[in-house]
């Protein structure tokens, strides 16, 4: 079936195109009667017309579309952002564009995105240093919003609060009489990654427990990464874990489940984020809820 044009609903309605699009684009209420509008309106329903979006964004210089682009579309925590972004987004009459950016990418993949697909704005998360994404986020040439971090200078950041969680985090395990807590931190000298080791030293620090750096280990962001930096630590007999990020705290359980060590009974493991694949692993992680779909829609 063809697609109904503008010129099929003005040639019903007996008006010219210039008319009816005024009518459709609701711009018409003192220059076209009342009759005529409504049998515009009526015909174009009944042959179910849509306009063209992308004629409509060469008249306007909008396409109604937001682009969100985080580092992983693998990781639950950002899909988590994702879908309150898109939530968000279809309330306000927006498209969202779904794009990822892997830590290290060239430093105009932001830019390009902005620019090929011609969005409106942009939502950034980014395990980048803050040059890189300074760059980036410059040539792009469009608002945006950062998810989860602040880079000096830029306007608008939604963060959490990584450092009041890892607190509670460890907070939680001195209450069960740990103290020999290790730490699965995040990418070395990222934003979160250093609230959240702040964080854990908090937690230490209000238990009269002496910081340790040997008992911190980079993870990263990624299963591999917790199971490395778990295996690292092992020597360290540490009788807890409080890991950066879920996925990292799932390669830690992996390897202390390789090393016969019973979770919680030898080590007890906590994680920041409580997506729902925490409750899968066994035995489920206990996490600290961190509102991240919220961070997506607001």
């Amino acid at each position: 079936m063809a697609r109904v044009t503008l010129a099929d609903v003005a040639r019903a309605a007996g008006v010219d195109m210039s008319t009816a699009s005024r009518v459709l684009r609701g711009e018409s209420s003192q220059r076209v009667r009342e009759e005529t509008r409504d049998r515009i309106l009526k015909i174009a329903a009944d042959l179910q017309y849509l306009a063209n979006p992308l004629a409509r964004g060469l008249r306007t210089q909008r396409t109604d579309t937001l682009g969100i682009v985080v580092p992983q579309l693998d990781n639950p925590v950002f899909a988590s952002a994702i879908r309150g972004a898109e939530l968000a987004a279809a309330k306000l009459g927006y498209s969202l564009l779904i794009s990822h950016r892997e830590p290290g990418a060239t430093a105009t993949t932001i830019a390009k995105i902005s620019q090929t697909n011609r969005v409106d704005g942009l939502l950034v998360a980014s395990l980048d240093d803050d040059e890189v994404l300074r760059t980036d986020l410059a040539a792009a040439r469009v608002p945006f919003v950062l998810m989860n971090r602040i880079l000096p200078g830029a306007p608008l950041s939604v963060v959490l609060d990584s450092r009041a969680a890892a607190r509670k985090a460890v907070d939680h395990l001195t209450s069960l009489g740990h103290r020999r807590i290790v730490h699965l931190a995040g990418r070395s000298g990222g934003f979160n990654a250093r609230e959240r080791l702040q964080g854990y030293r908090d937690g230490l620090e209000a238990a009269g427990i002496p910081f340790d750096e040997s008992l911190v280990a980079v993870a990263g962001y990624t299963a591999e990464g917790g199971a490395d930096a778990m295996r690292a630590l092992l020597a360290a007999r540490p009788t807890a874990v409080l890991a950066a990020t879920l996925v990292s705290a799932a390669g830690a359980m992996a390897t202390l489940h390789e090393a016969g060590l019973r979770i919680p009974e030898d080590v007890s493991v906590t994680g920041l984020h409580d997506a729902p694949v925490a409750g899968m692993l066994y035995p489920p992680l206990t996490s600290v809820a961190m509102p991240t779909e919220e961070m997506g829609r607001v």
